[in-house]
């Protein structure tokens, strides 16, 4: 695989990351300008934004949680040559949980539904590490 299809959903998350950031920015100043938060929200760094704000920060929030595992494991792949197509398949599936997830917190905010992307995220992640973890323990071996 070549570094660019690697990366390629590494460059996603992280601007999924920035997104969320700009959203949380721009939902927070609407809610100032239309007088739902009040100084104190943002003095005393409360979480007393209204929900649209909450919402987006806490997506924001989201993306140095779990995602942070799948920066290690792309950065040890590469490292260790053991990115291949089904590395990349499963990052993009991962990435794309993460939109989901995101997406349903912006929107409709069903706590079942954001769980549900949550959890499958979780999983392919967890199935990357576990193979990837095979793929270093038993290459050394020659199986």
């Amino acid at each position: 695989m070549t570094v660019q299809a690697i990366l390629s959903p590494v460059f996603a998350q992280v601007f999924l990351t920035f997104g969320l950031l700009f959203w949380t920015g721009f939902a927070r100043l609407r809610a100032f300008r239309d007088g739902s938060a009040k100084g104190r929200a943002l003095s005393l760094g409360q979480r007393d934004w209204p929900a649209p704000a909450q919402q987006a920060a806490n997506s924001f929030s989201n993306q140095f949680e779990i995602p942070v595992l799948f920066y290690v494991l792309v950065g040890l792949a590469l490292a260790t040559l053991k990115a291949d197509l089904l590395f990349v398949v499963l990052a993009w599936v991962f990435v794309a949980t993460r939109v989901l997830h995101a997406g349903i917190y912006l929107t409709t905010n069903r706590v079942a539904h954001r769980f549900q992307a949550y959890t499958a995220g979780t999983l392919v992640l967890l199935a990357m590490w576990i193979i990837f973890a095979v793929r270093i323990f038993v290459a050394p071996l020659g199986i």
